[in-house]
């Protein structure tokens, strides 16, 4: 293993067991005070997106921006002598891209003014987080709606009709308000009659699907209504075999994250793209079954809009959640239960200029040769 020599500091090569380090899933840096790089591993290589030769010997601010806290650490260790560690830091830059990680920062023993710093990535643990928390709105919206079917809709139709017989025995005059109070009572029964999706305890009638055959049922109603004037771009893997689900309810999971995407306030052109891939991804439960199964198919809804707003990130699939004047912040919600239901999880990204939402879905058991 060469470094190269620094006037600073130096690291002869019997000191790093560069086999070990190479070896590690997590990526591992040297770095001085001014954050020259001295060494990477492998992992580190993969972490950047560059050879080892490109990061050793040149500042690590050439990668991640100066606000990031990484150097706030660093300058502590410097300061301090000591080790310290973060975790949910994002690393975020043109070059690197988006890395939600754990940093641990050490200075090297007897090497005076070198620390190494260690970055694990942490993006599995916050799918899994989220897909708890959406699971656990999920659970909450229902009972909500249980309740108010049973305790709202039956006092409602009974406003309803004495507004309907008031109307009868007023002058025209007044006649407006029992049409505001018979308005009214429709809109909040729509309302229940929306939330009554989340109490739907039926089994899901499963059976194998093409997603692409959904993709397209879901842009042709959308080119056709709410998505007129948007440019619809598909980008799909035809090699991908059917995924287990109910057609009906992976529309309207689909045309929730089209009418949201065609709906965020952007410049310019608006294009969506859909997308479908196969990668191994999460392993969740399946409601009703024991096993864990992977989900490997993710279909991605991708627009060019303004992204979700700061204040919304953290609870965007919690129901009543919206930044829409007349939105009911229903249709994410039920996004996350349709999805789960299903055994599979959501995810999403966001940027000014670029929103993602990622759906992974399980795939058609093979059936057994006779």
């Amino acid at each position: 293993m060469v470094l190269r020599p620094l006037k600073r500091a130096s690291l002869a090569s019997d000191q790093f067991p560069g086999a070990i380090l190479d070896s590690l899933t997590e990526a591992v840096i040297v770095v001085d005070g001014d954050g020259l790089v001295h060494y990477a591993n492998l992992s580190a290589e993969q972490f950047f997106g560059v050879g080892r030769a490109r990061l050793v010997g040149h500042p690590l601010r050439q990668f991640i921006p100066d606000d990031t806290p990484l150097f706030s650490l660093l300058e502590q260790v410097m300061a301090s002598g000591g080790a310290v560690a973060e975790s949910g830091v994002t690393l975020s830059s043109p070059r690197i891209g988006s890395h939600f990680c754990a940093l641990r920062l050490a200075p090297i023993v007897e090497t005076e003014g070198l620390v190494s710093i260690s970055l694990v990535e942490q993006s599995m643990a916050r799918n899994i987080d989220r897909q708890m928390s959406h699971r656990s709105a999920a659970r909450s919206v229902s009972a909500l709606a249980a309740m108010l079917a049973h305790e709202v809709k039956n006092p409602l139709s009974g406003i309803r009709g004495a507004a309907q017989l008031l109307e009868q025995s007023v002058p025209d005059s007044e006649r407006e308000l029992t049409n505001l109070i018979c308005e009214e009572t429709d809109r909040i029964v729509a309302l229940v009659d929306r939330m009554e999706a989340f109490a739907d305890g039926r089994p899901i009638e499963r059976g194998p699907l093409n997603i692409h055959q959904v993709l397209n049922h879901v842009r042709r109603l959308s080119q056709n209504g709410f998505g007129k004037g948007v440019r619809f771009i598909e980008t799909y893997d035809p090699s991908l075999p059917d995924v287990v689900g109910d057609r009906d309810q992976l529309i309207q999971v689909f045309l929730n994250l089209v009418k949201n995407a065609c709906e965020v306030p952007g410049e310019g052109e608006r294009e969506i793209e859909l997308s479908t891939a196969y990668r191994h991804g999460l392993r969740l439960a399946v409601p009703g079954q024991q096993a864990r199964v992977n989900l490997p198919l993710v279909v991605s809804v991708r627009d060019n809009g303004r992204g979700v707003p700061d204040e919304l990130r953290s609870h965007l699939f919690d129901a009543f959640v919206t930044n829409k004047p007349t939105g009911t912040g229903l249709g994410l919600a039920l996004v996350a239960k349709i999805v789960n239901d299903h055994g599979g999880a959501v995810e999403y990204d966001s940027e000014p200029g670029r929103t993602t939402f990622r759906v992974m879905l399980p795939l058609q058991p093979q059936q057994p040769m006779p």
